[in-house]
């Protein structure tokens, strides 16, 4: 079959034609908010990858693809990586990477992911660079979803081979192997088996091309089973180029059937030797030396093939034919023909999934495992960090703190909690990967705060695990609901039945009470000393869903495939005793009295096997909940979004604006304006202006990643991505006005959020319908007195300073850094331990903001606040701070404003012609006396940054250093410093008064002879 990639051209123009018309008819215009950036705060700790690959001809070069993250791209050997598809593709799992060896420059990318662990992501087919990863095309086979491989041709970079495992989900024609001789224009299908297996593995033979192997496999995956083996699985050669295929499953020596997942390898350095691991009771390590005509099982050691669906790769050394790697959760190689597998080699990160050996040098190489790629030019003795932000979380949450702190529990990881901003007094100086701490629980598990204590968590993972930890003194306790450990039942064997991440999470009312789920919800009043089981099953709980999972040869339960749990919990904010409650197989419930009776109030039109993922109850009106479902674990990508307003009696589903495929993962209302809502999909973030009636995308500079959580934190919206880390959009207080501006379209100045003194600046923030020509803004303080202006305009030809007004159509944003104007200063300053020319911060107290745009004028207040953190401080001492920084500030202007007089009486007696030697003398000793004076003031020999360590420093830098020592911090001044100031008044008094004797006598004698000689006196402004 023939695919032919000009339909995609078709489907764009409609989808862009569809876009426009429905944004045509949105509440708030994109161009409203087109100016917000999200911010990725980390953290650089790294996700899972299962493609890797690195250039023959550019040692310094590698790739390796992150299954919710992208393409990303290493030109110093692993030292410093960077994405390089982010905006250019619309599915960011990366699953295969080929790089054309006579061409670095072109490299393939194939999506989704075939080592089929619980927490997936599909792909949308292949991509192509030709320059190195800087634009990107689509080539097609779309409805491939998962692609184990890529291979090109060794020596004709347009000869490509994909091997697909197809749909996960469900069965589909577009899967197994595909060929394209034009560099991925077209394809054909080469290798088919059925619309139930697909191609798991695929090499070419460096010595001969026209060779090729793959594997086959037959495998699904539902949320609630994994099932892998079966007839169709098998393993495969051409001799033509995948013209014609033949099997080899059945040769002499391959192990009886049933067989399941094969991985396979052919030996650069001998063609004849091919291995080939296979899953089968009797599975194990089989070699060739005949080309597969017959096999031979060398090594059955379950180390290799334990959870074979999640590895079964083998690797061959390019130069010795009895060397080959086995990658599982070790990384092992084999010296003997793979007979035994003793050396075990250590990159950063365990579970390992592919690797890359230089043709032309194996001790180069770049291996890809759970925690990203990692390269090694040492055989594996030493790797490269894997400190990039790919990491993967299930949940987000943010803490009390202040600045606040985000947490969330990282795939294959622990948990990690992070500033949003600031706390850098808790990193050490040198390189690191900033602060982050863990909070208990593990891997998947959700993490809720106390809302009484801000030092403990309470966090959960795999395993029905639940901790209590104290980030104070590191004490945890373990609070189970029912701590019988369980791993390989099935679910029907549990009496409890815990999925891999669980609600964890108080009453909003009442701080003594935290809720958990299993199929029933739990409630303890104690911390977790005693649970009180307060529901019934609130699931479907249909046997089909809750038997073995794993396949006819291998089982593997271990709580991903932990099915009918209730996955989502919303405890009221308005009434202590209503809970509502959503179940991974798509049943809603809600009790009104505490837990004693429960209500099914299911949508009709939520299918059953639909994973309820988070619920959100109405923050403004009691009865409401918001609801986001997804299906994609049965095959349907569609959204499934919905609310109620009558505590479930009815229900809307609200998906107007989503994306085909965009399916929803989490959905928040606003803190503060109803019916604004946010909605997280498998490929970023909506916003919906009017009740979830229409939704528009707020996806801006976010990567396409799947975004698993959404929490909004005072006014930011934070967001727990499963592929690119934690981001947050800052500063969202605007979106609340944003439908009624749409309406008016007129100038907005919008009231800033309290700016915290030390932690947040002042971020005003102002809406403009059309660009403007002139903007000027204006601080001031609670009497009226001016701190500081700025203004901006768009035909002035002086370049802007950094911190200027915007004058552009829609939302603009100012940052006033809370500081007063600075100290006087002078060109080539140069002041030690000091900068005078930043001013002091403001002090506590209320301020205000003048935006003057075409002759109109808008004001706002606002109040600075104290820092929370603080301990033994109080306004008034923070007031005397400030009082004492701004006169020292004065003074220190008086010294730098004395050494310019000084300089310009210099300057223009530099420039006097046609002096008699009297006048001249007279000049000279005047001179002489105000040089002085300058080198008591300033430090005149200094001409580079450190010569202070050289020439003592003077009068105006022991005053700026002062400021500073006073500044350090936010305290109440020490006496010592008043002590200094005074004595350093008094040594500037002295000087200035040395200055103004020479102004008056000298300069005032040297004028009256130049006036009677005719001359230009000595005037200063």
């Amino acid at each position: 079959m023939k695919y032919l990639n000009p339909l995609l051209s078709l489907i764009l123009i409609f989808t862009s034609h569809f876009a426009l018309k429905a944004q045509n008819s949105l509440p708030v215009d994109p161009s409203f908010y087109q100016g917000y950036e999200w911010r990725n705060i980390g953290p650089e700790r790294g996700g899972r990858s299962l493609g890797a690959m690195g250039s023959p001809g550019r040692p310094n070069e590698y790739y390796f693809g992150a299954t919710g993250g992208g393409l990303w791209k290493t030109t110093d050997g692993g030292n410093n990586w960077f994405p390089v598809t982010d905006g250019q593709i619309t599915s960011s799992s990366i699953g295969a990477v080929a790089v054309a060896e006579t061409n670095p420059d072109v490299v393939y990318i194939g999506g989704g992911e075939t080592q089929l662990r619980g927490s997936i992501t599909q792909g949308d087919g292949v991509y192509k660079t030709t320059d190195g990863g800087k634009t990107w095309r689509h080539l097609g086979l779309n409805e491939t979803q998962a692609i184990a491989r890529i291979r090109v041709h060794p020596t004709d970079p347009d000869i490509v081979f994909v091997a697909a495992l197809g749909h996960v989900y469900g069965e589909n024609e577009e899967r197994g192997v595909f060929r394209s001789k034009d560099g991925g224009n077209t394809w054909d299908k080469v290798l088919f088996v059925s619309d139930k297996a697909g191609a798991a593995d695929l090499i070419i033979d460096r010595n001969n091309p026209n060779v090729i192997y793959a594997s086959t496999w037959q495998v699904y995956r539902k949320a609630w089973k994994m099932w892998g083996g079966g007839p169709d699985c098998g393993l495969w050669k051409s001799t033509d180029g995948g013209d014609t295929w033949e099997e080899l499953t059945e040769m002499p020596g391959m192990p009886e059937g049933p067989i399941g997942k094969i991985g396979v390898a052919v030996s650069p350095a001998d063609s004849d030797r091919v291995w080939a691991i296979v899953e089968a009771n009797e599975g194990g390590v089989f070699r060739s030396d005949d080309a597969g005509a017959t096999w031979k099982r060398v090594n059955s050691e379950r180390k290799l093939r334990q959870r074979a669906f999640y590895y079964s790769r083998l690797v061959p050394d390019p130069f010795d034919k009895d060397v080959v790697y086995g990658l599982n959760v070790g990384f092992w190689k084999s010296t003997d023909g793979g007979e035994t597998f003793d050396i075990r080699i250590r990159p950063p990160h365990g579970d390992h999934h592919d690797l890359w050996i230089d043709p032309n040098d194996p001790m180069r190489m770049i291996s890809a495992n759970d925690g990203g790629g990692t390269v090694s030019i040492n055989g594996g003795e030493t790797w490269t960090e894997q400190d990039f932000t790919t990491t993967q979380f299930y949940h987000v949450m943010t803490t009390s703190d202040v600045p606040y702190h985000v947490a969330g529990a990282q795939q294959d990881n622990s948990t990690l909690a992070m500033p949003s901003d600031g706390w850098d007094f808790k990193l050490g100086r040198g390189p690191g990967h900033g602060y982050h701490y863990a909070v208990g629980g593990g891997e998947s598990g959700w993490i809720t705060q106390s809302p009484t204590d801000p030092d403990v968590f309470y966090a959960g993972s795999q395993g029905a695990l639940l901790t209590r930890y104290n980030r104070a003194t590191g004490q945890i306790r373990d609070i189970q609901v029912y701590p019988r450990f369980f791993s390989g039942e099935p679910s029907s064997a549990l009496p409890e039945r815990w999925q891999w991440t669980f609600p964890i999470m108080f009453s909003p009312l009442d701080p003594s009470i935290m809720y958990t789920t299993s199929q029933h919800v739990w409630k303890t009043t104690n911390d977790g000393q005693t649970w009180e089981k307060i529901s019934p099953d609130l699931t479907y709980a249909d046997p089909e869903t809750l038997g073995k999972t794993g396949g006819i040869i291998t089982m593997d339960m271990n709580g991903p495939e932990i099915y009918a749990t209730v996955f989502a919990l919303a405890p009221s904010s308005h009434d202590v005793n209503t809970i509502w409650a959503g179940s991974d197989d798509g049943k809603v419930h809600i009790t009104r009295d505490g837990g004693q009776n429960w209500e099914d109030i299911t949508p009709a039109e939520l299918p059953k096997f639909s994973r309820i993922s988070i619920i959100d109850e109405g923050k403004f009106n009691p009865g409401t909940l918001y609801l986001a479902a997804n299906r994609y674990q049965v095959d349907d990508r569609e959204p499934y979004v919905f609310k109620t307003t009558d505590y479930g009696k009815t229900w809307s589903k609200i998906i107007n604006g989503i994306a085909p495929g965009h399916f929803a993962r989490a959905i928040r209302e606003d803190l503060e304006k109803p019916g604004l809502l946010y909605l997280a999909t498998e490929h970023g973030v909506y916003i919906s202006f009017d009740d979830g009636a229409n939704w528009q995308s707020l996806q801006l500079n976010l990567p396409d990643t799947p975004i698993r959580d959404l929490v909004l934190k005072n006014d930011d919206v934070v967001l727990g991505s499963h592929g690119r880390g934690f981001w947050i959009l800052d500063d969202i207080r605007p979106f609340r006005q944003a439908a009624e501006i749409s309406k008016t379209n007129e100038i907005t100045l919008f009231k800033p959020a309290n700016p915290i003194r030390g932690i947040y600046n002042a971020v005003i923030q102002y809406y403009l319908p059309e660009d403007a020509e002139e903007a000027t803004i204006e601080i001031l303080d609670a009497n009226d007195e001016l701190i500081q202006s700025y203004t901006a305009k768009a035909d002035s030809e002086e370049e802007s300073e950094d911190n200027s007004p915007t004058l552009n159509q829609g939302l603009n944003t100012f940052n006033w850094n809370l500081r007063y104007p600075g100290a006087t200063t002078f060109d080539g300053m140069i002041i030690w331990s000091a900068r005078p020319q930043r001013g002091p911060m403001a002090p506590i107290g209320e301020y205000r903001v003048k935006l003057t745009i075409g002759g109109q004028t808008f004001e706002s207040d606002f109040e600075i606040e104290m820092d929370p953190n603080l301990e033994g401080v109080t306004v008034a001492d923070i007031q005397e701070q400030f009082d004492l920084s701004k006169a020292i500030m004065a003074k220190t202007s008086e010294a730098n404003e004395a050494v310019i007089r000084i300089r310009e009486i210099r300057s223009r007696v530099e420039e006097m012609e046609g002096l008699d030697s009297g006048l001249s003398s007279e000049i000279s000793e005047m001179m002489e006396k105000l040089a002085k004076i300058e080198l008591n003031l300033y430090q005149v020999q200094n001409q580079s940054p450190q010569d202070p360590l050289n020439f003592p420093i003077k009068l105006n830098n022991r005053l700026a250093s002062l400021r500073r020592s006073v500044e350090n911090g936010q305290a109440k001044p020490t006496d010592a410093a008043y002590v200094v100031f005074d004595e350093l008044k008094a040594e500037l008094a002295n000087h200035l008064g040395e200055l103004a004797e020479v102004e008056s006598n000298d300069l005032a004698a040297v004028n009256e002879k130049l006036k009677s000689k005719g001359m230009s006196v000595i005037i200063l402004e």
